[in-house]
This record gives structure tokens, sequence and C-alpha cells, in this order.
């Protein structure tokens, strides 16, 4: 059972329009005179897609611990093989994805393909989590590593003060969700120029690697496979590792709804970026080894900084501005995808319907893009996040290969469903398979952490049947949400919109 969304109607003269399906609550099939529709704009083309997907695949951790693949490989060769294995994984799932979002039109990525093919309930879960946990943390973890690396210069022969950090990044995600929360435009530009950042640090990388190459820096090549075996225990953690470092190949999916002709530029961006990015990282790490040991590897935390010191000189001073540039394209385009994610579900009936709320003059998503910030930073300033992301990690995979499992079942139960895009059946099974293979070794290798992030993700079960199934609430919380509700749109009014405006109707919410 879903709650279709009773969306407020608000004045002509007002800048917040709720939204249904895209459009606004007509008065008998007819829209409100003097007044247009408000929808988010097609304003993703080609190029900006492509710089979602390379902008949000691209964050720190090619540049900084690529160590966590070759630490459950336990040899150099092995650990290239994952990079490339997971390269093509990815480029698997992207095409599933490609083929879902050009068949179901509506933007929200795992979230919609879940609720289509398996119904409220799982959708209701993962962006219960989404939410709560994987966003928040996600976005405070690449943000730490913004504010570290866009203060290193300054502070090279010392630590860098942990508040110093904390404070830096603070600034950092403010700026991004005020990017986001004020234009769709600035924020694609934004992300395209960073994108070119990103691929220009991986090339600063590459191009020395290669030199060294060509000048026979071949030694730690030879005998590649030599050193600790990979174990059943170590190869799902380096998948995860793997897959975590290429995980962004389907934020493009979750503004499907914006993207210009997306039958056809869906399936471009995804090809396009893929291929960049495999090609980028597998070079990447072929650029370390020529010039780091395994066992150096394992020791620096930063492991494009080693790199660069030992070849680049001076110029290594510029390689932690380019991460950190990195990070903050990572940060803008997690944002601006998750943000529509949260507009989706509001506007299906399963978070608060002020997130289906759409900016009259901007057309961003305001209220579901704001949402995330006391929530990032609520975890930015609380305990260790890498733990809460290992907990978590195995939820993303789990719905991601539920997902397009999803794919293959409306194959059989649909065959007839107009499909611009079609992959060969055996690339979402073999992906589909790979991620339920991985969560499930998880569970064997990591109880404590998998289990722990088992746990939290069933919570979402009997907040399903609390907040969306259960009709007969207490007067008490009716009004508490009423009242909410009320104050949330007062707050948007006071210090984001100039004119007031008057709701016609304010139901009280479920949620």
């Amino acid at each position: 059972m879903v709650r279709k969304p009773v969306v407020s109607t608000i004045s002509s003269g007002g800048y917040l329009q709720g939204n249904v399906n895209g459009k606004l609550p007509s008065l008998g099939g007819k829209e409100p005179p003097g007044q247009e529709k408000v929808v988010l704009k097609k304003k993703i083309t080609l190029l900006r897609g492509i710089s979602i997907i390379i902008g949000t695949i691209i964050g720190a951790g090619i540049f900084i611990s690529p160590k966590g693949v070759l630490q459950n490989t336990g040899s150099v060769g092995m650990s290239l093989i994952i990079w490339t294995v997971c390269g093509v994984l990815s480029l698997f799932g992207a095409l599933s994805y490609a083929e879902l979002g050009t068949s179901i039109k509506k933007s929200g990525g795992h979230y919609t393909y879940i609720l289509e093919v398996f119904g409220p309930l799982p959708a209701f879960v993962r962006v219960w989590v989404e939410l709560l946990i994987i966003r928040p943390a996600a976005t405070a973890v690449i943000s730490l590593a913004f504010g570290r690396y866009i203060l290193e210069p300054f502070f090279i022969q010392c630590e860098i003060p942990e508040l110093a950090i904390k404070l830096i990044t603070a600034v950092g995600i403010t700026v991004v969700m005020v990017l986001n929360s004020m234009s769709v435009s600035w924020s694609a530009r934004i992300q395209i120029f960073l994108t070119f950042c990103k691929l220009t640090a991986i090339l600063i990388i590459i191009v020395p690697g290669v030199m060294q190459l060509i000048k026979g820096q071949t030694h730690h090549f030879k005998d590649a496979f030599s050193g600790r075996d990979a174990s059943i225990m170590g190869l799902p953690l380096a998948f995860y590792y793997g897959m975590y470092a290429y995980a962004g190949w389907f934020y493009l999916n979750f503004v499907t709804e914006e993207v210009e002709n997306p039958e056809k530029n869906i399936p471009l961006a995804i090809c396009i970026s893929m291929a960049i990015v495999t090609i980028g990282y597998v070079l990447t790490n072929v650029a370390y080894f020529t010039t780091i040991s395994a066992e150096e590897l394992l020791l620096s935390n930063a492991v494009a900084v080693t790199f660069s010191e030992r070849l680049l000189g001076n110029f290594s001073l510029a390689v932690p501005i380019f991460v950190a540039l990195s990070c903050f394209g990572s940060m803008n385009g997690g944002v601006f995808a998750v943000s529509r994610l949260f507009y989706v579900a509001s506007r299906e009936g399963h978070l608060p319907e002020i997130l289906s709320m759409i900016h009259v003059r901007k057309h961003t998503p305001l209220p579901a893009v704001i949402v995330l910030h006391p929530l990032t930073m609520i975890m930015l300033f609380s305990g260790d996040l890498y733990s809460l992301l290992n907990f978590l990690s195995f939820a993303r995979w789990l719905f991601i290969g539920l997902a397009v499992a999803g794919l293959i079942y409306l194959r059989y139960k649909h065959p007839d469903m107009h499909r611009p895009f079609k992959v060969p059946l055996f690339i979402p099974a073999l992906f589909s398979f790979t991620c339920l293979f991985m969560v499930a070794l998880s569970l064997y290798s990591d109880p404590f952490s998998t289990g722990i992030g088992f746990i939290i993700t069933l919570t979402g079960v009997p907040a399903y049947y609390l907040f969306i199934i259960w009709d007969k609430k207490p007067k008490w919380f009716r009004r508490m949400s009423g009242k909410t509700f009320i104050q949330f749109q007062d707050l948007l009014r006071d210090h984001v919109v100039e004119n007031p405006y008057v709701c016609t109707s304010l139901p009280l919410l479920k949620v």
C-alpha cells in the first residue's frame, strides 16, 4: 500500500510548488490561471551526464588508499585483476541500469526500480537506510577527505588539527548544499569543471608512470602473483573495496526525468564514462607499482602523495589540491543525484511531502537538498564514520543486486515492454549474482559489521508499518506532524523565497 501524496497547492505569487509526477495540482483538469507547470527541467545534456557519472565515481579512494584491494588479495597481479574485474562488473551493472532507465523513465534509481518490481516495502527500506545513514555518512566521509587535503599544503611540517579539518569540511558541505539548492545549471557546470580536474589528476599520475615503464622500471611486476595467497575471507572484502571505488555509475538514473533525450544519452553517458574510469583506474594502479613496491603501498596513508613526492618534486604539492577538488566533485554529484531520490520517494508517499516541493524560479527540489545538511553535520561530528559505512556497504549492493534482478523479472513478466536499449540477459544475471554472492560472503568473512548493517536495515520494516501503513495514529502525532510541516514551510519562505505564499490545503502528514 502506497499512500498517494496530497500535495499542498500554493498561490501563484509563491515560490514553492507541490509536484505530483512532474505536474502541478490541477483545478478541474486545468492549470491555475497565469500559472505554468512547475517541473524539474531537462538540463542534463550528454556532457553533463558524463560529468555526473565520472565526477561521482572518482573520489578520494583511487588517490589515497587502493591498498584495501592489495591487502585482501595478497599480490600485485591479483590486485590488478580485481581492479579490472570490478570495472567490467560495474560496466555490466551500468548497462543494466541503462536498460532500466530507458524503460522506466522515472527518476529515483534503485528506489524506483525496486518499487516498480518488488513493491513498496523493500523500496521504503531502501530509502529509509539511504536517508538516515548511508548518504549522510558517505557525504561526511568524502567531505572529511576534502577538508584534510585542502589543508594539506598549509600544514606540510606538522599534523593538521582535527578541529580545523572538521570546520573546513562543514564549510565545504554547506557550499555544496547551497549550490544544489540555487541552480541546476551551475551545479552541473561546476561538476563538468571538477570532472576535468579529476581526469587531470589521474593523468598527472599515469603519464609519469608510463614514462617509468618506458625506462624499464618493471621490477615490481616481476613475480606479480607471488606473495600471500588470496583467501576466501579476503576476496569478498577486496571486491568490496574495488566496487566501492567504482560506485557512482548509477547516479545518472537518479535524475532520469532531467536528462535530455534519455533513450540516447543515458546509455551513451554510461558507456563512455565507464570506459574512461576503468582504463584510468587500472593504469593509475599500474603507475603506482612502477615506483612503489607492494610493501610500501601498504604502509602509505596517501598513495598518490607518496608517488608524486618521489617523481614530481615540488609539483607534488599540487596533488593534494587535485585530490580535494576530486572529493568536492563527488560531494556535489552525490548530493545532486540523491536529493532526487528523496524527492521521488516523497512524491510516492514514502517520505514527508514537503520533500517533493520544487522552487518555482530555480526549479530545484530545495527541501530534498537541504534535508541532507543537518543529517550530514550530525554524522560529521559523531563517531567512527568508516565503521558505519562498513556496516552498511552490504545494504547498497544488496539493493542494487535486487534492482538488476528486477530487470530479469521484467523481461519475463512484461516481454512487450518498450525497451529502447536492451542488454543481453547474461549481463544482468551475472551482475546480480555477483552482488548477492558478495553480500552472502561478507556475512561469512565479516559477520559482526555485516550483521549490524543487516539489523540497521531491518529497522525499516517496523518504520514502514508505523509511518506508512498505520492509519489510526494518535491525534497528538498527527497534530505534531502538521505543525512541523507548517514550520518547515515558514522556514523556507522566510529564508529562501522572496514573496509570501498562502497554502490553500494543508493535509496532516502520515509520515
